[in-house]
């Protein structure tokens, strides 16, 4: 499933907050990015019918139905085969080659990748 970004702001108000009301949603982001209730409510509509998030009933109660880390993974997943033909040694090279890292850092990652080896 495809989260757009402005869908997106959606899921980290749920995600951060947990289960909420479309209407408290939508005044959360109306002060958050101008947002009106309009827009909000059509967005939590798109969410539904991708089964991003569920609407419960009474008061238009919104749950989530994905974790941030499933869509982290996909959005990585997608990020990775859109800019480095899918493959995460080149997206690692780039990383390590355009952007300085402390010791610490380093060698953090180096442990990341001797545990999951």
């Amino acid at each position: 499933m495809k989260i757009q970004d402005s869908e997106l702001k959606i899921m980290n108000v749920l995600w951060k907050q947990g289960d909420m009301t479309a209407k408290e949603i939508s005044d959360q982001l109306k002060i958050e990015t101008g947002w009106n209730i309009n827009t909000t409510y059509t967005l939590i509509k798109r969410l539904i019918e991708k089964g991003a998030i569920e609407r419960k009933e009474p008061k238009f109660i919104c749950h989530p139905l994905v974790t941030i880390e499933e869509v982290r993974k996909e959005e990585t997943t997608i990020f990775i085969n859109k800019l480095y033909d899918g493959s995460t040694q080149l997206l690692f090279s780039a990383l390590l080659k355009d952007h300085d890292l402390s010791k610490e850092q380093l060698e953090e990652l180096k442990k990341y990748i001797a545990d999951h080896s």
